[in-house]
């Protein structure tokens, strides 16, 4: 299959454009600019675009079967937030560019479209609710109003010539690309200094596993989608056991952050994605990745 995988320079979108391209799929990555060497795959096209919904962006399209939707534009490090200063803008690119790209692609002719959404997306709920897909929506932030509103365009562009699905994605962790920060890097250089780090807990899911649910979402056959909207979250994970596991690890004799109250923390329930097959790594790919973090590694070998 011939995809187009837009961000796929980014920290989620380079875990899809692998397994795609391991898949055997012939992918092309729409991105602002271009990557470092060895950032890709081998054989992997990158073609320049960008979220402007003023722009004919149809010729990145040309060819490609499938089209997966990994970009966002925001300030860096922050997704809620992530309009910094400028909300009017983040709308336009992010919501507005977004729907742009939804209809270029029905336009060329590109039969399905995986969109990576967010948890963000449910927004305010009950304390505790399981979040399954069913739930009503309520985004109490712009990052989610936007992924929420991109969801209900994509859906409505949707027929049986063109086919759109949302995944509702989790916080994402794994390794970064080489030289760059990963998601945990501040937290574990903080722990490691001795810095007090606040409780929290949260859901998380690794980049490979998100890479697995767009794959299926791409190679399922129609017939067995009988949904458009997929939950994709794995773990409940607190600080103290990421930060134990680093404990561990490297002999650092630092406190631990208290446990966080998990009681209210809305659980996203995975049914759906695992009706088709779909299996996250679970706490074995945690510890094998928190094993293998740089820091970790140093701390072990010094």
């Amino acid at each position: 299959m011939k995809i187009l995988v837009s961000g796929g320079t980014g920290i989620v979108g380079r875990f899809v454009v692998e397994r795609l391209a391991e898949a055997g799929h012939k992918v092309r990555v729409l991105a602002r600019t271009q990557p470092q060497v060895g950032l890709l795959p081998n054989g992997v096209d990158v073609v320049a675009g960008t979220l402007d919904p003023t722009l004919d962006q149809s010729a990145a399209f040309e060819g490609m079967e499938g089209f997966v939707h990994a970009a966002f534009d925001h300030v860096p490090g922050k997704y809620r937030g992530g309009e910094g200063a400028d909300p009017n803008g983040f709308r336009l690119r992010n919501l507005d560019g977004t729907m742009a790209l939804f209809e270029t692609a029905k336009r060329v002719g590109v039969g399905r479209v995986v969109f990576l959404s967010s948890r963000a997306a449910y927004g305010t709920q009950a304390p505790g609710r399981v979040l399954d897909e069913t739930v009503v929506a309520h985004p109490d932030t712009i990052y989610g109003q936007v992924k929420h509103a991109a969801e209900r365009a994509l859906d409505l562009l949707s027929d049986h010539r063109f086919l759109g699905i949302s995944l509702r994605v989790t916080g994402v962790y794994g390794a970064s690309a080489p030289g760059m920060p990963h998601k945990w890097s501040g937290l574990i250089a903080d722990y490691l200094a001795g810095v007090p780090v606040a409780p929290r807990v949260a859901t998380e899911v690794h980049g490979h596993d998100v890479a697995s649910a767009v794959g299926l979402m791409l190679e399922v056959v129609p017939s067995r989608l009988s949904h458009r909207l997929f939950n994709v979250s794995d773990i409940v994970l607190d600080r103290r056991d990421l930060l134990s596991m680093v404990r561990e690890a490297t002999g650092c004799p630092h406190a631990l952050p208290d446990r966080a109250d998990a009681a209210s923390l809305g659980m996203m329930a995975t049914d759906r994605l695992a009706a088709l097959g779909w299996r996250p790594g679970g706490s074995a790919l945690l510890e094998k990745t928190v094993a293998a973090l740089p820091e970790v590694r140093q701390a072990c070998q010094s």
